[in-house]
């Protein structure tokens, strides 16, 4: 599924993945995260877009967690505007959560591509999420987080990004908020972005 791996990133690979839709495999690139809170703001929604509309312009394949939020509005902008997504879930392939994106799942299962690393059957726990985060920073080429508080599942994947070597974006609004993670990440590495043509 994700071509050759290097050391570091074949010990963080899940060993099996199980897969829906119709993007081919080894899967093509640019694949480029975009992440962010579950309760996202309007302003943060509206970025999500803007960032996604971009992406799709320059043919990358938009990456999410189909989580409400920021995760719903990537995958929706990405097929409202004639792009790819794939959405890289937190549970099996015949789970969904949450419930009121079954639909968007079913059409991302048939008309996209759906990765899950846990089989039918297996129990459904907050740590699969945390474990999706590594395997999705793993799939993309580089993630990027729109909008996130300082207990954000998505600090958990901009933590592996950087782990792993992947560029990781930060988007310029979330600098003004006054939290402590961005700064911790750019020490790392991170990027802030004003642009999304810059990535």
């Amino acid at each position: 599924l994700l071509g050759p791996l290097n050391d570091v990133e074949r010990k963080y690979a899940p060993k099996e993945l199980y897969i829906s839709g119709i993007i081919p495999i080894p899967l093509p690139g640019p694949r480029l995260s975009v992440i962010g809170s579950r309760k996202a703001s309007p302003e943060g929604l509206d970025a999500a877009a803007e960032i996604v509309k971009t992406l799709v312009q320059y043919d990358a394949i938009v990456v999410s967690g189909l989580a409400r939020g920021i995760d719903t509005m990537a995958h929706k902008t990405a097929i409202d505007e004639g792009g790819y997504t794939i959405a890289v879930l937190g549970t099996p392939l015949n789970i969904t959560y949450p419930k009121e994106n079954a639909g968007l799942q079913d059409f991302i299962m048939r008309n996209h591509l759906a990765v899950s690393q846990f089989p039918t059957g297996y129990p459904s726990q907050p740590s699969n999420f945390v474990i999706r985060n590594r395997t999705m920073a793993l799939i993309s080429n580089a993630s990027i987080i729109v909008e996130a508080g300082e207990s954000s599942g998505s600090l958990h994947q901009g933590w592996e990004a950087l782990r792993l070597g992947r560029p990781l974006f930060i988007w310029r609004s979330i600098m003004e908020k006054h939290l402590k993670w961005p700064d911790k990440m750019i020490s790392y590495g991170a990027i802030e972005l004003n642009d999304p043509k810059e990535v």
